[in-house]
C-alpha cells in the first residue's frame, strides 16, 4: 500500500450558471477523480444553479497527481451529458499545510492563490488557518463548455496525529 499523506475532504458547495443539457434545464452532479479514486455528488434535478454541499474525501499519496472535477447532467434513458470540467490544483494548499501554522491566531490567511493559466480559479483563493484546521475556498471555472462554475472548499485531515 502506498504511503498516504493524509485525507483531502472536498466540499462541493454549489454550481453557478451551469449549462442547459436537457430541454429547459439540467440535472447536474459532480464527479471528482484522482488516479484510481472516483467519487460523486448526488444529482440535483432541474437546476442550473444547484446547491450540493456534499463532502467527498480522497486519500492523498502524491500532491502532484491531478484532481479532476467533472460536471455531468443525469439522464434516465441515455448516457449522462458532460457539462464541463476543471482541475483542482492542491500544491499551494499542501505547501501551506507543510508550513505548520499551528501557532498562528485563528483565523489567519496563510496564503493567497491568484487565478492563472495554470489553474481554473475564477478569483483569488485564500488558504485560511481556522480552529485548528486549514481550509481553502475555491471557485473553479469549467472548461470545454459555454459557461459554468463550481464552488468548493478543501479541508485537510491529518492521519499522523499532528507529529
Amino acid at each position: 500500500m502506498e504511503n498516504i499523506m493524509g485525507l483531502l475532504k472536498i466540499r462541493v458547495k454549489r454550481g453557478i450558471n451551469l449549462v442547459v443539457r436537457d430541454t429547459l434545464s439540467s440535472d447536474p452532479y459532480v464527479v471528482v477523480s484522482m488516479a484510481h479514486q472516483k467519487l460523486k455528488t448526488r444529482a440535483v434535478k432541474n437546476n442550473c444553479n444547484p446547491e450540493w454541499n456534499d463532502d467527498l474525501t480522497l486519500s492523498i499519496t502524491d500532491p502532484n497527481i491531478p484532481i479532476n472535477l467533472t460536471v455531468y447532467d443525469k439522464d434516465t434513458f441515455t448516457v449522462d451529458d458532460k457539462m464541463g470540467e476543471a482541475k483542482i490544483d492542491i500544491k499551494p494548499y499542501i505547501d501551506a499545510i507543510e508550513m505548520r501554522p499551528e501557532n498562528l491566531p485563528t483565523p489567519t490567511t496563510v496564503a493567497r492563490v491568484q487565478p492563472s493559466k495554470g489553474n481554473c480559479l475564477v478569483e483569488e483563493s485564500s488558504i485560511v488557518w481556522k480552529d485548528g484546521k486549514i481550509y481553502q475556498d475555491m471557485v473553479l471555472r469549467l472548461s470545454n463548455v459555454e459557461s459554468g462554475e463550481v464552488e468548493i472548499q478543501l479541508e485537510w485531515i491529518d492521519l499522523t496525529g499532528g507529529s
